[in-house]
């Protein structure tokens, strides 16, 4: 399993015309996974994406979770973030999970994220062409593989 992680000022997700997801100040998380990933990391990356503090403190020491800063979530499923480039010129998406593996884990993620903000998060659709915006406040981005 692989996210990268933005902290975001704003964020918004939009499929044909719709949006289906928009937040404020919060964490935008694309999501990928790969073929044998469990609920169990699912779960762990819930709590890992909450509990990371990349938000400043009043000394500007980043030392805050989104669930301190009473911030939201964007997720958006992203099996490009298993794409292998190093060879060619065309990606291969060989090492990302099918749908069939990936939707229910994609589904606890973002439910167990819910869980521990204690509010529902925004979503993209899984396997849908979207549009998404993001304003990365900082930049902080980062990259977490279980």
């Amino acid at each position: 399993m692989r996210v990268v992680i933005q902290r975001v000022r704003s964020a918004s997700v939009e499929i044909d015309g719709l949006t289906t997801g928009t937040i404020a100040t919060g964490l935008c998380v694309l999501v990928g996974f790969a073929p044998g990933d469990t609920p169990e990391a699912a779960d762990w990356m819930a709590d890992k994406v909450t509990k990371m503090r990349i938000f400043p403190d009043e000394e500007g020491k980043m030392n805050r979770s989104v669930t301190d800063v009473g911030g939201d979530v964007l997720t958006i499923s992203q099996f490009t973030l298993y794409g292998d480039a190093r060879k060619g010129n065309r990606p291969s998406f060989i090492e990302a999970a099918a749908p069939a593996e990936a939707i229910p884990l994609y589904e606890r993620f973002r439910d167990a994220v819910a869980r521990n903000l204690g509010k529902p998060v925004q979503a993209g659709i899984f396997g849908a062409d979207m549009l998404v915006r993001i304003e990365n406040d900082g930049p902080v981005t980062l990259i977490v593989d279980r």
